[in-house]
């Protein structure tokens, strides 16, 4: 009795054994097909039958595909005036408004100049005076000369008669020379806009006392906004594409976009690349010229620029959601005229969003698995089927039909 339930306990500790080898075999093979292997998911996703895959596909294409380099920038203004009285005067008028844009020569301040012309008027007196002691001193020359000819006359009083008409006749210059510059400073009395731009805000009211060059405060700042630049970095080893621009004399084109603006990237030419790499960073800083005639771009704002650093002629092109990563490297799967599939190793040339340039692996026009790789290995068959994208309203009108009849 005693041998016959050792045998039976066997027969039950055996059995259980075998169930467990079972049980822990299934979720290896699943893991399997998680570990990047294209031929082990296959192989387990075809275990079953031969049934054809359902897959979506997109053919690949032929085009010209820009190589861009992105970057982060900052708009900066190439010139920004802050416009300073050169005078000890008071504000009478504002001639703008704060925000204005302005031109260069447009008037923004007129200040007290009632001492500046009383003063240019006692010049205009003085070189009349002296103008006309000058004209004296040239008769008394011409005089003493002609005296001197008919020996009526002596060479002193020649002597003293030339040193007189140079005195007089530089007394005029002097004079001459002081009007002009009280002149000049009459006209700082209409303070203009040095340059084009936007005023910003007004510091000093009308009616306030101003210092000549003050070290403080200026009245308003002027800030150019067209055109404007764009500066940004590059890592440095994008150094040779920009050496090669340069000497070739090619402009680069570059679009600068604020990242939460509607409106379209603004398109501008690289005109600037530093003469060194900053060795702490890694990066050069390289600057671009916009127009900026929407004035989408703003001094200090930051904005995405793009350097369309080249042009691929004629690369092949496929969704990017189609390069699958394997032991191997990258690989799609292309489905045949047959509707097999065939796993092709690919060389990738550039990936750009929702693209991907192939340099080899795959030809114009031949279909890429999308969607459904996982399921597939080399020689399986495809069964095409409907994107989600495209059977999404037929989801959401069935949907709608049925919250209806409920």
């Amino acid at each position: 009795m005693t041998r016959s339930r050792l045998l039976w306990t066997a027969l039950v500790l055996v059995a259980a054994a075998t169930a467990a080898g079972l049980w822990f075999r299934q979720p290896l093979q699943g893991a399997s097909s998680r570990n990047g292997d294209p031929q082990a998911a296959g192989a387990t996703a075809t275990r079953g039958g031969d049934a054809p895959v359902s897959v979506i596909t997109a053919k690949a294409t032929t085009g010209d595909v820009p190589v861009r380099k992105r970057a982060i920038g900052f708009v900066e203004t190439p010139a920004s005036v802050v416009v300073k009285s050169r005078l000890d005067s008071q504000i009478m008028t504002q001639h703008f408004e704060d925000g204005q844009f302005v031109k260069a020569g447009d008037l923004l301040f007129t200040l007290d100049d009632r001492d500046l012309r009383v003063q240019l008027a006692k010049d205009q007196a003085a070189l009349a005076r002296d103008e006309a002691t000058h004209a004296r001193t040239q008769a008394d020359l011409a005089r003493n000369q002609q005296l001197l000819a008919k020996n009526a006359g002596t060479q002193q009083a020649v002597d003293q008669a030339i040193a007189d008409e140079k005195s007089a006749a530089a007394t005029v210059l002097a004079d001459q020379a002081t009007l002009q510059a009280d002149t000049l400073k009459l006209s700082y009395a209409r303070v203009t806009s040095p340059i084009d731009g936007r005023a910003g805000a007004v510091q000093v009211a009308a009616g306030n006392l101003v210092g000549a060059n003050s070290a403080g405060t200026g009245l308003v700042t002027i800030t150019q906004m067209k055109p404007i630049r764009v500066s940004f970095t590059l890592p440095e080893r994008e150094v040779p594409m920009l050496q090669a621009a340069l000497a070739a004399g090619k402009a680069l084109t570059v679009t600068a976009k604020a990242p939460d603006s509607d409106r379209p990237p603004e398109q501008g030419t690289l005109n600037f690349v530093d003469s060194s790499v900053d060795t702490a960073s890694g990066t050069i800083v390289a600057k671009a010229a916009f127009a900026n005639d929407d004035l989408s771009l703003w001094p200090g704002q930051y904005v995405d620029v793009e350097v369309q650093a080249d042009t691929l002629i004629k690369a092949v092109t496929v969704p990017t959601v189609a390069v699958q990563v394997g032991q191997k490297g990258s690989y799609v799967y292309v489905v045949k005229a047959d509707d097999t599939v065939d796993l092709r190793q690919v060389k990738v040339a550039l990936a750009d969003g929702d693209r991907t340039v192939i340099a080899e692996g795959v030809a114009d026009g031949e279909r890429v698995v999308t969607d459904g790789q996982m399921r597939l290995k080399p020689g399986a068959k495809a069964r095409e089927r409907q994107s989600p994208a495209t059977s999404a309203p037929a989801v959401k009108q069935d949907n709608l039909a049925q919250g209806g009849r409920s």
